[in-house]
């Protein structure tokens, strides 16, 4: 547990106090963000604000996540495991993606940085590598990742074999990734969302820990790979979204930009994997679903009707031109994640009820 605490302490600390460095230096640098024209005219005041702060968002995750296992050094069984490892892998791949994609922003002066090939390419060739390699190193005859599609756990009718199961784990990494990107419209929201779903992964991961079927066949336990060190992955990430957010807050004085939004995405996703919580993600990360269908209803309605179901999409521009301010759409919308994400804790618990006959 104490190593849990100091992932998590060590990640917002190394957020709160690198983030404003940031700011200085991407400021002098002229990293500054380019805002869409066709956005609300509210937002054209945050043009120029620096962006790529989620260099620091990764940075603060694999520090907090190193630093827990320095205290860690000498006790059998708590190294650094494949499953920690990979999710960072898949992170900081994500992320380094996002950061190009912020730069060519940055260099050539627009909203638009990498083209849509380019950026899907990327995210390929990361997915990819994670999930070939999640379905390898096993430990007690348990992979990182399960080739069964999973709720709470593995649903044995949906085992979909090595192939299919990578061609899904990519396709569900590129998903939510671009879900948290779409989310990341408006100060604070994308960070302190993802806070809160990561929070639920400490609470998921945490809890298979202690009931591990390596250390406990029990009725109900968990066949995971590394539950312990996936706790210390999701706590630092959970820090470094809380660090960030001081200085994100509106006004904010930094941005994630693609950078951090693609690797938090990403890591969400990696981390329902290694749990076998694909589809409680689903639930868990509610407001990234409804921000991505916003958009895929918006353009599918128009290419059918040439007409729009919402004034704009993503949806948080839609409410926002609606008449709300940003920042009561920012907090509802937290409140909506608080309330997912509650649900889908209910969910899993209720799960591990039904095995317990309470």
């Amino acid at each position: 547990m104490k190593s849990v605490l100091i992932a998590g302490a060590f990640g917002l600390i190394i957020s709160i106090l690198a983030t404003p460095v940031a700011v200085h230096r991407f400021r002098r640098m002229g990293f500054g963000q380019e805002i869409r024209d066709d956005g609300p005219e509210s937002h054209l005041s945050k043009k120029g604000t620096p962006t790529m702060g989620g260099t620091v968002i990764v940075a603060a995750t694999v520090g907090g996540y190193l630093i827990a296992h320095l205290f860690l050094l000498g006790q059998a069984g708590r190294g650094v495991t494949a499953t920690g490892v990979l999710l960072l892998f898949l992170m900081v791949g994500l992320g380094t993606v996002g950061f190009l994609d912020d730069y060519l922003k940055i260099r050539y002066r627009r909203s638009l940085g990498l083209n849509k090939t380019a950026k899907l390419v990327g995210q390929l060739v990361v997915g990819l590598t994670f999930a070939i390699l999640a379905i390898n190193f096993p430990s007690d005859d348990v992979t990182p990742a399960s080739t069964t599609v999973s709720y709470v756990r593995d649903i044995a009718p949906l085992a979909l074999g090595p192939v299919l199961f990578v061609v899904l784990a990519y396709l569900f990494i590129a998903g939510f990734s671009n879900a948290v990107n779409l989310t990341d419209g408006l100060d604070g929201l994308a960070a302190g969302a993802s806070a809160m779903v990561f929070g639920s992964y400490v609470v998921i991961s945490f809890w298979q820990f202690t009931h591990d079927c390596t250390t406990a066949a029990v009725e109900g336990c968990y066949e995971v790979r590394d539950p312990l060190d996936v706790t210390l992955v999701a706590t630092a990430a959970m820090g470094a979204c809380l660090g960030f957010l001081w200085w994100n807050t509106s006004p904010a004085k930094i941005f994630m930009g693609d950078t951090g939004s693609l690797a938090l995405g990403g890591l969400l996703s990696g981390l329902a994997i290694v749990t076998r919580t694909e589809l409680l993600l689903v639930v868990l990360g509610g407001l990234f679903v409804a921000v991505t269908l916003s958009v895929v209803i918006q353009v599918a309605f128009f290419r059918a009707t040439r007409r729009r179901v919402f004034r704009m999409a993503p949806l948080h521009h839609h409410f926002e031109l609606a008449g709300w301010t940003e920042n009561t759409v920012i907090v509802r919308f937290w409140l909506v994640t608080g309330m997912a994400v509650a649900f889908g804790l209910g969910l899993f618990y209720a799960d591990w009820l039904s095995f317990t006959g309470l």
